[in-house]
């Protein structure tokens, strides 16, 4: 059977309601040209305001997420598709929702043994500014749900925390307050519940924030990252932990910081990581000598696979 047969007509739902629309964009016009490249019947569709009626009207057999952030990654179209009866890739309901959660995120690494930086939890109008020494200076401000490091601050002193608050409160009524932790960028990303290779992310300003990830062309990505075995191989197994721990399926990608002493610490998980190929999920698959197409085709046959 050729894959047009086997995959049907295949749906890439990109854009969205959240504040990752424009990157989600990005992401579901290079997944639809790579299908359309290797011969493939798919379509991009640009969620905006009714999506149950999309569902109802229009026939795919196979939805591909490049959605991000809130609706895209935290279970609510996954529901949708699961109640449509439509397959689709990525994670299913339960480990979406936890993955976007950062609190709830953090509170299985901690229950799993997963190594994390101290972090505090402010809600909004129930918390004293007293409470931040219990982390410490400098620390990291951010939102509980958001992705691509929106609304997040580095904070060095004191006097600078209120303008972060305030910042990442614009995003919801809970955010965290971490311990900043000063040392190497490591990710890895996850491919049929396997590591691929490890990158090191090497920025202007040693802050991988959104002008780094999206904006600054200085922004360099070592693959696989110049770090010893040891430390490698401990990323790789950590990011594994945190993919499973979660409950993650196929595929996701996992942030790390890596201390001047060698410690490895997991930031976050992507249930569903950027896919152009400027991104770090087909960076990695790179350099495993998976071209973009084939990783998009890749993870679409995982999905069938699994459903």
């Amino acid at each position: 059977m050729n894959s047009k047969k086997r995959f049907g007509r295949i749906g890439v739902l990109a854009g969205g309601p959240s504040n990752e629309r424009d990157i989600s964009l990005r992401s579901g016009k290079a997944v639809h040209n790579a299908f359309l490249n290797e011969g493939l019947d798919a379509v991009l569709i640009d969620i905006k305001d009714d999506i149950r009626a999309f569902l109802d009207n229009n026939v795919i057999d196979v939805a591909f997420i490049a959605l991000h952030g809130r609706f895209g990654e935290d279970g609510t179209i996954q529901k949708m598709l699961e109640d449509a009866h439509i397959p689709y890739t990525g994670s299913k309901v339960k480990a979406s929702a936890l993955a976007l959660d950062k609190i709830a995120s953090k509170e299985i690494f901690v229950k799993n043994n997963i190594p994390i930086p101290k972090y505090i939890v402010f809600e909004k109008g129930g918390f004293s500014v007293n409470e931040a020494q219990n982390v410490g200076y400098p620390l990291v401000v951010k939102p509980q749900f958001e992705g691509s490091s929106i609304g997040l601050s580095i904070v060095r002193e004191k006097g600078s925390l209120d303008n972060a608050l305030s910042a990442a409160f614009r995003y919801g009524d809970k955010i965290i307050l971490e311990e900043y932790i000063e040392g190497r960028e490591l990710t890895v990303g996850i491919l049929d519940d396997k590591p691929l290779p490890v990158i090191e992310i090497v920025t202007r300003n040693n802050i991988y924030d959104y002008e780094a990830k999206y904006k600054d062309a200085d922004t360099r990505y070592l693959v696989p990252a110049p770090i010893d075995k040891d430390s490698y191989d401990k990323a790789s197994s950590l990011g594994i932990m945190a993919h499973n721990a979660l409950g993650c399926d196929s595929f996701s990608r996992v942030d790390m910081i890596m201390d001047r002493s060698g410690k490895i610490f997991v930031l976050e998980v992507n249930s569903i990581p950027g896919m152009t190929e400027r991104s770090l999920l087909p960076k990695a698959a790179l350099a495993m000598g998976l071209r973009f197409n084939e990783l998009c085709v890749k993870i679409l046959e995982n999905t069938l696979k699994h459903r």
